[in-house]
């Protein structure tokens, strides 16, 4: 009887079915979270440490120093301010986004398409443009004192107070947009059955509405939380000088390097610790309905005092909502060294959009922002999507520890990426290959790479997790490879995660401000750092002519995900 030759290798495993060969993929994951996440905050923490090469605790003496409070009041300012932040943009986000989801009424639909206009606007433009617009001189306080012939302007946007409206106008979408997502998709049944007995609206909506908006709720607390912590221009604007991130930069442009790390460690303590609080409160609740329900539909106005009312309030809403940015748009076409006590600006120009395009030198910051935010957004992608796979797809040990380490740069402000970084590669190191990057134009892109990689990798691990993993079960059966199943079966069905979670980091990169402004050369300035310098230089026309432009840009690549994948989606993220 002969032997089967051909039975060895119809019974013998392809490589990538083997179980050791998901820690071959992810080899270059761990070196990755470990060199450039891990590392560099081990780094941080390590200097803050040491004074003249010694060990000490010299840092931290002069941290919690009760004869100079400069720090002790910079860290209860960023909290104060944070949490404020958080309130507000709750309520105005929650409320906007119930009363669009639950109303019909005249005015609704141009209101919810303008709701997410501050998404186009830039954390410092929309500073900026709020202190043109509210500020001591700005536009509006400067007018009414004209209209009405006061002695003095009646109002003006300063100290908390302006930090935390600006706050509010540009990030309460991290909470409206979610908790439209999940109004829409909300089981309306659960409601109807708690008015049937006897509750009242106002009872139903925080026992019954309000618990199951609470994954959502965390999720953009989280976001606003952090990037209020590492606000620096709005502070600087409006006065408010000592604040845990201003210090940082303080001490970073000073050369007192431990000091900031010090400061960076606090500051990575601070916000991991709400990270941690807001994920055990989430932990122990049930958000999971256990019945199918019926459709939700809005209520329509009825009286037309509400409705004349609605629409004289969305008229409103609109232009509040659009007047930041036809403000930068007509200060953009403003002469410079012209508009100083005038209301509005006296003389025109349209030198500076000629300039952005002609001369080499203003182009240089928008060359370097694209091709920057490019390369990092490139990598997040690569990376992103191993992980999200492996995470949401295959079974090994260590899953939930690289779930951890990945989305450990959430929980962090750029100022802390920028002094980690900093520390960790401005002497040579096995992740920098034996090279000093720091001053130079890799140090930015990593940066990027670093901030935004939880940004990407949410967005496709939420795509993953809501495809059926079926027909790639089934390719396999039928004989095709893993690499084959997973580029014309897998990447297609997840590609508009991808695409989403992509072009949000890209928008993400084009306005990265704080961690630039540590990292940042004269060869490597960013689009974001040269806004702000040309502002402070009085080149207010030049300023906002970069600021239409990074507006529209960040406009297009927001409508492109829309359409994608829309605003559902970006609430998994």
């Amino acid at each position: 009887m002969k032997k089967d030759n051909n039975s060895s290798s119809v019974t013998k495993l392809p490589i990538s079915a083997k179980p050791w060969f998901i820690y071959i993929v992810l080899a270059p994951i761990f070196f990755i979270l470990l060199g450039y996440v891990v590392y560099p905050l081990y780094r941080v923490f390590i200097d803050s440490f040491y004074v003249d090469g010694k060990f000490s605790l010299e840092l931290y003496k002069r941290f919690f120093s009760l004869s100079s409070r400069t720090n002790i009041q910079a860290t209860w300012n960023s909290l104060y301010i944070s949490i404020l932040s958080v309130i507000s943009c709750g309520i105005v986000g929650t409320g906007l986004a119930f009363l669009l989801e639950s109303y019909e009424f005249p005015g609704r639909k141009v209101l919810k398409a303008f709701a997410v206009i501050p998404m186009a606007l830039p954390s410092l433009i929309g500073a900026i443009s709020f202190d043109f617009l509210y500020g001591s001189t700005g536009i509006i306080p400067r007018g009414l004192k004209e209209i009405f012939g006061l002695a003095k302007v009646p109002f003006y946007l300063n100290g908390i107070a302006g930090v935390i409206v600006v706050h509010t106008f540009t990030m309460y979408t991290y909470f409206y947009l979610p908790i439209s997502a999940a109004l829409r998709n909300r089981d309306s049944s659960l409601e109807e059955a708690a008015l049937n007995l006897g509750a009242s609206k106002g009872q139903v909506f925080r026992r019954v509405t309000l618990p199951m908006l609470t994954p959502s709720l965390i999720a953009a607390s989280l976001l606003v939380f952090m990037i209020s912590m590492a606000s620096y221009t709005a502070p600087l604007i409006y006065g408010i000088d000592r604040t845990l991130t201003m210090q940082i930069v303080l001490s970073r442009t000073n050369g007192d390097l431990g000091m900031a790390s010090a400061q960076s460690t606090i500051l990575t303590i601070i916000s991991v610790s709400f990270l941690i609080i807001m994920r055990l409160y989430e932990g122990k609740r049930n958000y999971a309905s256990v019945s199918k329900g019926a459709a939700v539909h809005r209520k329509e106005v009825k009286s037309q005092f509400k409705k004349t009312l609605a629409i004289i309030a969305s008229i409103v809403a609109v232009i509040i909502l659009l007047l930041p940015i036809l403000t930068i748009i007509l200060i953009s076409f403003s002469k410079d060294g012209t508009w100083t006590y005038q209301v509005l600006p006296p003389k025109y120009t349209i030198a500076h959009y000629a300039e952005l395009f002609t001369d080499a030198k203003t182009w240089k910051p928008i060359k370097n922002s694209l091709v920057m935010s490019l390369i990092a957004t490139a990598g997040n992608v690569i990376f992103g999507v191993i992980v999200a796979y492996a995470v949401s797809r295959v079974k090994f040990k260590g899953k939930s520890i690289i779930d951890k380490l990945i989305m450990i740069p959430w929980a962090l402000p750029g100022t802390v990426v920028g002094i980690s970084l900093i520390a960790a590669f401005n002497v040579p190191s096995i992740f920098s290959f034996g090279q000093v990057i720091v001053a130079t134009f890799w140090i930015i892109p990593l940066a990027y790479f670093i901030r935004h990689l939880p940004l990407i990798y949410r967005s496709t691990y939420a795509a993953f997790s809501q495809t059926d993993s079926s027909c790639e079960e089934a390719a396999r059966g039928l004989g095709a490879n893993w690499w084959y199943s997973f580029r014309k079966i897998v990447l297609p069905m997840v590609a508009g995660g991808i695409a989403s979670g992509a072009i949000l980091g890209f928008v993400q990169g084009i306005g990265e401000f704080v961690a630039s402004i540590l990292l940042y050369t004269p060869r490597s300035i960013p689009i974001s750092v040269a806004i702000y310098q040309k502002m402070y230089s009085f080149h207010f026309g030049t300023a906002c002519a970069y600021g239409v432009l990074q507006i529209v840009l960040v406009a297009v690549l927001l409508l492109i995900s829309e359409k994608i994948k829309g605003d559902s989606e970006i609430s998994a993220i």
